[in-house]
């Protein structure tokens, strides 16, 4: 999982440098679908639960499983990268959420606070905690900071499929879950709205967006748990919580 992890990082950042005014979002999902194979792995959201692509793209008011669908982005556009790879039978799924040029103040700061309740929720993934530790973390970083937390998508168990439990909502109480153990590996993704909650899914069966019109974004890490701590698999950094 940690080989898987990495190379679904560099996946990820290839697909981070194709985010530009004029790049459709068929043309990133044609890159993922490449640079997952040229790595040896196979595309794990192709044919998941009847997914039709390789990466899911959510643009602006779109939360989580957009499809990908020849959409032109734009300059300013927010654009949220969800990519799942496996390797040798084992799972690594990872998110990012992106501003296209040059985006508005609120939109930055949307990006930076679920960015940094991504942080927040691995640091608490200790040894020892709760389920809920995360939860807490997540929630009370992106409320105090006058955003809202998507409920009825989590956060997840992951290692031979993509969704393992336990679950891993984004909102909850300390002390409340399942026991964080040495072993656990989870897929923790912050879901955040820049307006109120809820959510609606599109026609096609997949796409969720904002029921108020307003933006999104999302951030995730597929992580390990360690006697010594929280092990961040998805990312070409050194796999520390502070690194996130």
């Amino acid at each position: 999982m940690r080989h898987a992890g990495r190379l679904l990082a560099e996946v990820l950042e290839v697909l981070a440098q194709l985010v530009q005014p004029g790049a459709t979002t068929s043309e990133l999902d044609r890159a993922a679908n490449r640079e997952i194979r040229r790595r040896g792995c196979f595309p794990g959201f192709l044919g998941y639960d009847g997914f039709p692509k390789h990466l899911c793209v959510s643009v602006n008011d779109q939360v989580v499983h957009g499809i990908p669908d020849g959409l032109r982005i734009k300059e300013g556009d927010l654009v949220s990268l969800d990519c799942g790879l496996v390797y040798r039978d084992w799972w690594a799924d990872a998110g990012i959420t992106l501003g296209c040029g040059q985006i508005e103040p609120e939109s930055a700061r949307l990006i930076e606070v679920t960015r940094e309740a991504l942080r927040l929720g691995i640091a608490a993934a200790q040894p020892g905690n709760r389920i809920g530790d995360i939860s807490h973390a997540v929630q009370s970083h992106v409320e105090k900071n006058g955003f809202s937390i998507v409920r009825g998508y989590t956060g997840h168990g992951i290692g031979r499929d993509m969704h393992e439990d336990p679950e891993v909502p984004n909102h909850g109480t300390s002390g409340k879950g399942v026991e964080i153990r040495p072993g656990l590996c989870i897929a923790i993704e912050p879901i955040v709205n820049e307006g109120e909650p809820g959510t609606v899914v599109r026609p096609d069966g997949w796409t969720v967006v904002t029921a108020d019109g307003r933006r999104s974004c999302y951030f995730e890490h597929s992580i390990a748990i360690t006697e010594s701590g929280p092990e961040v698999l998805t990312t070409l950094a050194p796999r520390v919580a502070s690194l996130a």
